[in-house]
């Protein structure tokens, strides 16, 4: 499917420093009678020599995907000296392509050819750190003492080393750039012999290994070809070797690229505008959707793809816009709904829609705003956004449209309101968008600690970081010992309680801890229960230990109130 990996990734937020929540897949497929396959990869192995030659001809184009070089020195010596050793260094990807990205014209200090027009070209996906090292230590000629590429490999110690002089080393060391030109090389190699150093055999006899393992040494290389722009990124996210994957925004920004415009520049800026409100994490991937349609087209893979076709000052105003239209929408989350950071956004879509519907309104009245609260509860709660479609896009940007231009009073969504049974056949998980709903569900009456009637601190909570303040009413515990610890974790079963608390009650009954904590909290126990979505009768049935009454009571308490931020009821 289009950008496969794509949505996988936008919709499923997988932070490993914090919360998870699971996100919508996009799902148009391309399969089909019609659809034509992609042709298979084609595995060959290459000299690196050969490689690096292929890059300065402009063969092998490297796409704008990173700013600049980035390895330090020690990991140039490094990648040298494992060709040295004859250890493997990991394979290239290339993708065979008349796609037009923006590529580098230098690379290393070295100006790369230009590639012969309307010619098929291999762009470089994964390895171009390993040859940018290769050309730079190879071909190198630059005048900078200082520079990283000023190279030479030491004969006597067998390492690589960098050179703070344009001056020849010494006989025992010999310029790395010389590996390129046998002829010089060569001479360096015939000079030893007139020099005053010992052990000249052994040196010669270490160059000429040297030499020849440079010239032998080879890597696999893999070209993909007759592949659209949005098959390549899940490939390459599959098999990407250097641990850093290449999404659609780095595809895109190669695509769109210009003097004027840097599209991850522009999106980075987005998200520097938001850090103040706790929301610079939100995923590239989902403004890359806002940036379609603010010029014209759809949240949809194939409408992203089209931003290639806009010029430098279009993209440039739909930064602007985009920018502003996120600011606005993080302003709705973080002050109208209380959602302290994207961390805790249940479904990343949803600042997409919601995005947009500020783009095309950015003074929305008090009904209006009123209506995008109501649609934020109503897709988290029934997890609209779980399943969200390239159909379900079109449908949702035209409702948005309508919205904002008076032709609705609602965002119209096809979904069933929720009832109680979302709050009982659920169990509540850090990585579940479910979870965080409740999270914020429970927020809303500014919870307060059962034992103790202090008011939790949401930040900490909501900060999703830790589970310190998310514990269970019944016990997991004392559940297990009624053979229940299975139902401890249904999202019915989830309270605020500070770790303190949750230590004191341990594995105790609630018909014991909690008659000792209304004893200590005295009239106002009933407004602490009432804060924790607790009915009285939901009390009544804690006190006599009845767990399935309990949770059916507590989840419709909750779904009630839910009713009511939807505007359900």
């Amino acid at each position: 499917m289009p950008f496969g990996e794509f949505d996988r990734e936008i919709n499923s937020l997988t932070r490993s420093r914090r919360g998870n929540f699971k996100m919508a897949q996009e799902t148009q497929a391309t399969s089909g009678p019609t659809a034509k396959p992609p042709r298979d990869p084609q595995p060959t192995v290459d000299r690196i020599d050969e490689l690096a030659r292929r890059i300065l001809s402009g063969d092998i184009l490297l796409p704008k995907f990173q700013r600049s070089f980035v390895w330090e020195r020690g990991q140039i010596l490094d990648l040298l000296d494992s060709i040295a050793r004859n250890f493997p260094i990991g394979s290239v990807l290339l993708w065979q392509s008349r796609q037009d990205l923006r590529s580098e014209r230098r690379i290393a200090e070295l100006e790369i050819d230009l590639p012969r027009p309307d010619y098929p070209v291999n762009y470089l996906l994964d390895g171009q750190q390993r040859l940018s090292t290769i050309c730079g230590a190879l071909y190198w000629k630059g005048r900078d003492p200082k520079s990283r590429w000023n190279l030479a490999f030491d004969l006597r110690t067998r390492t690589f080393v960098h050179l703070d002089s344009l001056d020849d080393p010494p006989p025992h060391q010999i310029r790395v750039n010389k590996l390129s030109e046998p002829a010089q090389y060569f001479a360096h190699v015939s000079a030893i012999d007139s020099s005053n150093i010992p052990d000249k055999a052994s040196l010669k006899l270490s160059a000429t290994q040297l030499f020849d393992r440079f010239k032998d040494y080879k890597i696999a290389a893999v070209t993909l070809g007759d592949m659209s722009i949005q098959d390549v990124a899940p490939i390459f996210e599959r098999i990407n070797s250097s641990g850093t994957a290449l999404t659609i925004v780095d595809l895109m920004r190669a695509a769109t690229w210009s003097q004027e415009f840097d599209l991850i520049d522009s999106i980075e800026a987005i998200l520097g505008a938001l850090a103040s409100k706790g929301f610079s994490d939100i995923d590239k991937r989902a403004i890359l959707r806002n940036f379609s349609a603010a010029v014209g087209g759809e949240f949809s893979a194939d409408s992203i793809d089209n931003l290639r076709k806009h010029s430098p000052e279009k993209l440039k105003e739909a930064a602007e816009a985009v920018m502003e239209a996120y600011k606005l929408c993080v302003d709705l989350l973080s002050t109208d709904l209380s959602i302290p950071n994207d961390g805790i956004l249940p479904y990343m879509n949803q600042a997409v829609v919601l995005a947009e519907s500020f783009r095309l309104l950015p003074r929305p009245t008090g009904d209006q705003r009123t209506e995008l609260q109501r649609w934020f509860w109503k897709t988290a709660v029934t997890g609209y956004f779980g399943g969200w479609n390239t159909g379900q896009m079109s449908t949702d940007r035209q409702a948005v449209a309508d919205f904002a231009a008076g032709r609705s009073n609602t965002i119209a969504i096809p979904i069933q309101k929720a009832g109680a049974d979302t709050w009982l056949s659920r169990s509540f998980r850090m990585n579940n968008a479910r979870s965080a709903v409740l999270a914020l569900v429970l927020a809303q009456r500014t919870p307060r600690d059962l034992l103790t009637g202090q008011k939790i601190d949401l930040a900490a909570a909501l900060s999703w970081v830790n589970s310190k303040e998310f514990h269970h009413f019944f016990p997991q515990d004392y559940l297990k010992t009624k053979g229940r610890g299975r139902d401890a974790n249904t999202l019915a079963n989830i309270i605020y309680l500070t770790s303190a608390s949750n230590k004191e009650i341990s594995n105790r009954a609630p018909s014991d801890y909690l008659r000792e904590a209304e004893a200590r909290i005295g009239a106002g126990f009933p407004d602490v229960l009432a804060s924790n979505y607790v009915s009285q009768e939901a009390y009544k049935s804690a006190l006599a230990d009845d767990f399935d009454r309990f949770a059916a009571l507590r989840a419709k308490t909750i779904a009630d109130h839910v009713d009511v931020l939807a505007g359900w009821k």
